[in-house]
């Protein structure tokens, strides 16, 4: 049970509360961002709400997993996010990001060891600990991305 502890301790670290790695995590950054900037595209980058889906997506994908469902997700459509047109729906979004990112830590919490090391799904995805360890990855990745989008906002 420590070995799940510590993942989830770092999956809340990232998502939730954390500072140590990034100085910041993902619910700060999107919590402090307005619905247009969170829409405000720069270039071709991906947008701080387009970002915020995906992370969102592949929880609520892993987590319907946890809760014994099946693996409905695709990667071709972790981009799929619905226009957002006003206040309301930013804030959904956000709301929905931070309920998923609480459940999905708290499932992982409560794993034990022969679960983390099972296979995922099926064996072609590896372990349930190498699929959390990848969404603290990916989040990291998206939350870099995210922290200097904001950067590059006009002021």
């Amino acid at each position: 049970m420590e070995r799940s502890i510590a993942i989830a301790n770092r999956l809340q670290e990232v998502l939730l509360d954390g500072k140590w790695i990034a100085n910041t995590n993902f619910k700060e950054q999107i919590e402090n961002t307005h619905w247009q900037q969170a829409v405000h595209q720069i270039g071709d980058l991906n947008t701080i709400a387009l970002l915020t889906f995906h992370i969102n997506y592949y929880l609520s994908g892993i987590l319907n997993v946890f809760e014994g469902g099946t693996l409905d997700i695709r990667d071709k459509y972790s981009f799929d996010l619905p226009e957002i047109k006003d206040e309301a729906a930013w804030i959904a979004l956000v709301t929905d990001f931070i309920k998923n990112a609480e459940k999905f830590i708290e499932y992982v919490r409560q794993m034990d060891d022969p679960q983390l090391s099972e296979d995922f799904v099926d064996q072609k995805y590896g372990s349930y600990c190498r699929n959390i360890e990848g969404v603290i990855e990916h989040s990291y990745y998206h939350l870099g991305q995210i922290s200097l989008l904001k950067k590059l906002m006009p002021k």
